[in-house]
């Protein structure tokens, strides 16, 4: 038997624990019956000394017992029991032990010498509880002055708690792991009839074990998955596996096994039966897959610890086990999956539940306690798993799931909303409604969710649309304050502003701003107050009896939140939802302003009624207010406000708007002129230069002409009637001619000298539909290039004849227009940007005569300028031009694609140095949502790649990677024979030299043809792809079986 550490090695309880326990005739149990040191020597006897490096780590027979010595052991501890003095009360104990477990002592005197052993330390085991036990009864001796309290009489010292845990360990690995069943165990042992007995024994021993605290403990923590293997095979296993087994027995485990489920540590208890549900290797040394009965056993049981009190946390914490959430668990990427399937696990309901509404009330509550986890190591994987059950809840059960989940989630905040209902009897003034712990975890929480999460569904925008009015009090509350709940709820306010539809974003800005009532505003009666710990709390307000006090704080408040507002905007300019706004507020300003001079005032008449003073007055408030928003909008982001000709044309619309309705009268005329006059400065500026344009801009532009022509005719300022007549010229014909009055008032707006301003560049083409009329007063008036010389008058009639109504008279313009091209014109060569936006426009005409007479122009320009016009086109080609309807758009490009061919073709060989901006271009129109400009593209790719050969050169793979998708996903036929057809274009292109530039993809070529011709419903694409089968054999028997040429051969004999 090996030898303790020394006494003086361990601490003064442990001394005297070891040198109580150590010596026979001393302890509190000699009296009562066998002590439990004398329990311990016997189970020192009969396992012998232990191995070197002996750990209890794993289950299993020790290296040194074999069968012989265990045969010696038993009968060394026979012996003993049978003459050794002081063993009679311990052979009385095991006696009784074995008396009551008949299993046990059949065992024991049995001649196979691994269950006899067992047996016999099954029983020496439990001896050693019921000393345990007797002990732990008995009442404990007062301690001693000044002495710490003495350790419990049941407790162990280290040697004999070393000795129990190898006991314990040859109990399960000869006991319990060889009766097994199979899919259980490794399946190695006796036959069915013997093992179930012996299983039995083996797990009633071991369950009753567990029952003492001392014992319990070793025994779970390292062989618990193996007692649940053998307490689940017996209790519910198939009869087969339980042979020999009263139903009786099968019920006790039964019990044994909810007993020890509901006695352990829940997350153990969940990490050990998902072990056993799903991997083998972890669940028993030899075991094979889990069977279907075990599978199902172990989702019931894990749904009954998830039904428990603590049941989510316990269920996260059993499958988050091992992963700490730091850096090295990221670098690996296993939390956020582990977390989104747990997630997606606590989201659906067991089948044991009794309704999904019982599982949302039990489980819902749990799932928002997660977010308020404390241990910063695992905060985050809580939070994450949270978030992902919440989300999912919303999106399969989305009432339920607002009920029990975003309801009280909110409740703090929708507790102080002005539409909820307080109950000011039971309240006094200064009263917390909303403590400062509670607020600032709710919005922790809103956060958590809302922006971590990132889902934008309209569940969760409407809900938090009902609360962003308290939000952002709360956010214009901590921009006035030193609070850290400035950050969160801007972040808040941010996401759904970024999130939610303009107009629902616009409509939530309207009600921040006070101009609606579409956002729920804080309580009038409720007011923030600053919090101890840095945050802020919610009471009821005080009444202030100073009405101008109470006056002053109103409109402060008013102020505070323009001012916040304004700063939430200049977040906002990206995305162009303060152009928005800002847009917004000036047309509100047109709409008060004419209500206000339509309307009378109540209090300048007699026998005015209350009710219209009140309305009068409320009106008059939302026009200061309006006012206040747009000198707080001027002054706060009207240097980045408009981010894209759209708003500019809103903005100018709105201006012209109101100069048509109300042209300047009265005392407040000079600021209206000055207003209009910058406004249409604006329009002769970004015409003038100031914005490089494009011809979508254009287009944008043009919905200003009715308004500009309307203001020619209305407006009493006859200078103004002229400026807004030329911005109308101007506009329609792209400012090719743009009279002396646009450029004097573009040079005034950008401060340059008459003479000096560049011309504007290019725009990119886009089709407008300019009206005759236009063109035809264009052409009347004296027109001029900003910055530049006039163009000839011939060119002059040509350009303005290609916008003629009548497709004839068009397409001989543009005929004409690309003989100049072709006959090196130098005024057509100087106006050849222009020129390429005549074209492109026309390109989008509808008649066939017109549009093929502007492909034959783009293409004439672009092969003799390749390098400046063929990035526009492929610019045109990839993005189509906003504001025109897909169909049209598809049109469009598949033209433009005619385009590009046909100056792949005139370019010949040199078309190698655009070779990867075509390839792009065409790679990125086959992914196209419609059909027809996909195969089109293919098509194009198809030439191109003819065209280049054995140029392509790596740029092969994502040609072969596109095609083989598109040809075998492709829900049209059209397109995948389009695919096909790009195969055979390249086969036939390469000819002799497909094995030098196809080698790294030949096979997987000849693969996708062989399965299209065998698979493809398609005849066509069959067709395609026989044809190109036919190519590819053609050129390996060339290479393959070069033809025999006759030659004769002189050589020269040294």
């Amino acid at each position: 038997m090996a030898a303790g550490p020394p006494l003086s090695a361990l601490p003064a309880p442990s001394r005297a624990r070891l040198s109580m326990a150590a010596l026979p005739g001393h302890g509190p149990g000699m009296a009562g019956g066998a002590e439990p040191g004398r329990v311990v020597e016997a189970l020192e006897l009969l396992l012998g000394p232990p191995s070197d490096g002996d750990s209890a780590a794993e289950p299993g027979p020790e290296r040194a017992l074999c069968p012989e010595t265990l045969r010696s052991n038993a009968a060394a501890l026979e012996e003993r029991l049978a003459g050794a003095a002081g063993w009679a009360a311990l052979r009385q104990l095991r006696a009784a032990v074995l008396a009551r477990a008949p299993a046990l002592a059949a065992g024991a005197a049995g001649a196979e010498p691994g269950w006899a052993a067992a047996c016999g330390l099954l029983a020496l085991l439990l001896c050693l509880k019921e000393r345990l036990a007797a002990l732990a009864a008995a009442p404990a001796g007062p301690a001693a002055p000044g002495e710490p309290p003495p350790p419990g009489a049941d407790t162990l010292s280290v040697r004999q708690e070393r000795a129990v845990r190898r006991a314990l360990r040859a109990a399960v690995g000869l006991g319990l792991l060889p009766h097994l069943p199979p899919g259980l165990g490794p399946g190695l042992g006796p036959p069915p009839g013997t093992r179930g007995p012996r299983l039995f024994a083996a797990v009633a021993a071991l369950a009753e074990l567990a029952r003492l605290p001392a014992l319990g403990a070793p025994l779970l923590a390292r062989h618990l998955r193996l007692l649940l293997c053998g307490l689940c095979g017996l209790g519910h296993g198939p009869a087969a596996l339980c042979q020999g087994v009263s139903e009786a027995e099968r019920a006790q485990c039964r019990e044994a096994l909810r007993d020890i489920l509901d006695r352990v540590y829940q997350p153990l208890a969940v990490q050990e039966l998902l072990i056993l549900q799903g991997q083998p290797k972890q669940r028993c040394p030899g075991a094979g897959a889990a069977p279907a009965w075990l599978r199902r056993l172990c989702g019931h049981l894990l749904s009954e610890r998830l039904l428990r009190p603590g049941g989510v946390q316990a269920v996260v914490r059993g499958v988050l086990e091992g992963t700490d959430g730091g850096a090295g668990a990221e670098a690996a990427a296993l939390d956020w999956r582990k977390c989104d399937a747990v997630g997606k696990i606590l989201a659906a309901c067991p089948q044991q539940c009794l309704s999904l509404e019982d599982y949302y009330r039990q489980v819902c509550p749990q799932i928002l306690d997660l977010l308020h986890i404390q241990d910063k190591v695992a905060a985050r994987q809580f939070q994450r798993v949270a978030t992902t059950t919440l989300l999912t809840m919303a999106r399969e059960q989305p009432q339920l799931a607002e009920r029990h989940l975003l309801q009280p989630l909110l409740a703090p905040l929708r507790r102080c909303c002005e539409a909820a209902e307080l109950a000011l009897e039971d309240l006094t003034a200064g009263a917390v409604l909303v403590p400062e712990a509670e607020l600032g975890s709710c919005v922790e929480d809103v956060l958590k969710v809302y922006v971590v999460g990132n889902d934008s569904s309209s569940l969760l925008l409407g809900s938090l649309q009902s609360v962003l009015g308290v939000v952002f009090s709360l956010y214009s509350f901590a921009k006035q304050n030193v609070s850290y709940l400035r950050s969160p709820c801007q972040d808040i306010l941010l996401w759904f502003l970024e999130k939610a539809e303009r107009e629902q974003s616009l409509a939530v800005l309207e009600g921040l701003a006070g101009l609606s009532s579409h956002v729920p505003t804080l309580h009038p009666q409720c007011q923030l107050r600053v919090g101890s710990e840095g945050g802020a709390a919610i009471v009821l307000e005080e009444a202030i009896s100073d009405e101008d006090e109470a006056l002053y704080q109103k409109i402060s408040l008013e102020q505070c939140h323009v001012e916040s507002l304004v700063e939430l905007l200049s977040h906002c300019q990206k995305g162009g939802l303060a152009g928005d706004f800002f847009i917004y507020c000036l047309k509100e300003l047109t709409r008060v302003a004419a209500e206000d001079e339509a309307a009378p005032n109540p209090a300048g008449e007699p026998g005015g009624s209350l009710l219209e003073l009140e309305q009068y007055q409320a009106g008059q408030g939302r026009k200061l207010l309006v006012l206040q928003l747009v000198a707080a909008l001027c002054e706060g982001v009207s240097d980045t406000v408009f981010t894209d000709i759209e708003q500019v044309q809103q903005f100018l619309a709105a201006v012209l708007q109101r100069a048509c309705a109300h042209p300047a009268r009265g005392p407040g005329a000079a600021a209206e002129v000055q207003t209009l006059a910058m406004a249409m400065g604006l329009v002769a500026a970004v015409l003038g230069g100031a914005v490089q344009l494009k011809s979508s801009d254009f287009a944008v532009l043009k919905r200003l002409v009715p308004l500009l022509e309307e203001l020619s005719r209305t407006y009493p300022e006859p200078l103004t009637q002229e400026l807004a007549r030329d911005l109308r010229i101007a506009i329609c014909t792209h400012g090719a001619c743009a009279p002396g009055s646009v450029g004097a008032a573009a040079d005034g707006v950008l401060g340059r000298k008459r003479g000096t301003a560049a011309r504007s560049p290019a725009p990119a083409p886009q089709h407008t539909h300019s009206s005759p009329s236009a063109h035809r007063e264009s052409s009347k008036e004296q027109c001029h290039e900003p910055g530049a010389s006039p163009a000839p008058a011939g060119l002059q009639e040509l350009l303005v004849a290609a916008y003629d109504p009548q497709p004839p008279s068009r397409a001989a313009a543009l005929r004409r227009l690309a003989s100049l091209v072709t006959q090196r014109d130098p005024e057509a060569i100087r106006l050849q940007e222009k020129l390429l936006q005549v074209f492109l426009e026309n390109v989008q005409h509808e008649d066939a005569f017109v549009y093929l007479s502007a492909i034959q122009g783009v293409a004439l320009l672009s092969s003799e300028y390749p390098e400046r016009i063929l990035p526009v086109l492929l610019a045109q080609y990839e993005r189509p031009a906003q504001g025109t309807e897909d169909t049209m758009a598809a049109a469009t490009r598949m033209k433009l694609g005619e385009v590009l061919m046909r100056v792949t073709r005139a370019l010949g060989d040199m078309v190698f140095q655009h070779r990867e901006q075509l390839i792009r271009a065409f790679l990125r129109g086959a992914r196209d949502p419609d059909g027809a400009l996909r195969a089109s593209s293919l098509s194009n790719l198809g030439e191109l790649c003819q065209h280049l050969g054995f140029q392509l050169g790596s740029i092969i793979q994502e040609v072969t990677c596109c095609v083989t998708a598109i040809a075998q996903t492709d829900p049209e036929a059209e397109v995948r024979r389009a695919a096909v057809h790009v195969v055979v274009l390249l086969l036939r292109g390469l000819s002799e030299k497909v094995t030098e530039v196809l080698r790294d993809v030949l096979r997987d070529l000849y693969r996708l043809l062989k399965r299209v011709a065998a698979a493809e419903p398609d005849a066509a694409t069959v067709l395609h792809a026989q044809l190109a089968l036919e190519e590819l054999d053609t050129a390996m028997r060339r290479v393959l079986f070069p033809p025999q040429t006759l030659q004769k051969k002189i050589v020269v004999l040294p």
